[in-house]
């Protein structure tokens, strides 16, 4: 008898019972570990970003793969079930996410981790493909961005300046869309700090428009932060 048909008499007597066996418990982690380094592979291959961590991809493998493990091992139990529930609800993702769809891929790993620890297989397997496969047209085709770079301003000016004549020339030159998002007052009081967001016209240079916020805020303060991410090109 070879070693594969032994291997598939092992799996037939063993799998689906009420409690897993350890057989059935290394090959739910075994296939939860593969599912899960393509989530690691499409979340790497997908990012757009400048704080991408080997560090979180590392995380969402082992997220993935131990809640595999802790469901089969909760799955006979009741009283462990609920113990496991009650340490789950003491523990907190620390990392700072830098962007929403970080949450999204944790969510991703530990669902896969959750359908494999169910004996849900083929289930796990295609819903994997298929979601990696959304992933992948969303991200390479661009949907839903943005018609050009949206950003933050922050600048301070002296109390004495109206700053609506002041930056009114500027951002109707520069800009496509404006908002004023927030007023408050720095420095004791002696200094007020606005907040716009604002989108910049396709043809017009953030360096030119920097350069003539500075002059109009009587050269203060100024921050430019992006919030949206354009296209790669």
């Amino acid at each position: 008898m070879t070693i594969l048909a032994t291997f598939t008499e092992l799996l037939d007597d063993n799998f689906g019972q009420d409690v897993a066996t350890p057989l059935e418990v290394l090959t739910a982690t075994c296939v939860s570990f593969v599912l899960n380094m393509l989530i690691g592979a499409v979340y790497k291959n997908t990012y757009r970003g400048t704080r991408y961590s080997q560090d979180y991809v590392h995380t969402l493998v082992i997220i993935g793969t131990v809640t595999t493990i802790l469901i089969m091992v909760v799955s006979g139990s009741m009283e462990i079930a609920f113990g496991m529930f009650a340490a789950f609800s003491l523990i907190r993702f620390r990392r700072n996410l830098g962007q929403s769809r970080d949450l999204a891929f944790v969510f991703f790993a530990m669902a896969t981790g959750m359908v494999v620890g169910a004996r849900m297989y083929p289930e796990a397997l295609v819903s994997t493909a298929v979601i990696t496969a959304v992933v992948y047209v969303l991200t390479k085709s661009g949907a839903f961005a943005p018609n050009s770079a949206s950003h933050q301003l922050r600048v301070r000016v002296n109390n004495d300046i109206d700053w609506d004549a002041a930056f009114g020339p500027v951002f109707e030159k520069y800009l496509d869309a404006v908002e004023l998002i927030s007023v408050e007052t720095v420095q004791a009081a002696m200094m007020t700090e606005l907040r716009y967001g604002m989108q910049l016209k396709p043809d017009k240079k953030t360096s030119d428009f920097m350069e003539q916020m500075q002059i109009a805020s009587g050269n203060n303060r100024i921050l430019l932060t992006s919030t949206k991410r354009e296209l790669d090109s």
